[in-house]
């Protein structure tokens, strides 16, 4: 068996109690973002398990909108990541 050497942690505990590990992480190619994989990126980052730098390139986001992600999970949880409920949840 193979271990692909990677910079940083292999995985991280969460104030929760579980772990998250980088194969929880969601797809290079995903286009489907809902609300948990956005979740789970920002989790990565926030606990230092990938940078965000890598995060914007391997999931092809921008400053802005995973600053958006971060600020919604920070004041609202997860459930602020919803589309459904972005008027409910938004900032004015």
């Amino acid at each position: 068996m193979y271990i692909k050497r990677v910079s940083g942690p292999r995985h991280v505990t969460l104030p929760d109690g579980t772990i998250l590990t980088r194969a929880d992480l969601p797809p290079k190619e995903t286009a489907r973002w809902v609300a948990r994989r956005k979740a789970v990126v920002v989790q990565a980052v926030e606990h230092g398990l990938i940078p965000r730098d890598e995060a914007l390139e391997r999931y092809g986001l921008s400053e802005e909108e995973f600053a958006l992600w971060e600020a919604a999970v920070r004041s609202h949880g997860e459930a602020a990541l919803r589309v459904t409920k972005i008027q409910q949840y938004r900032q004015f």
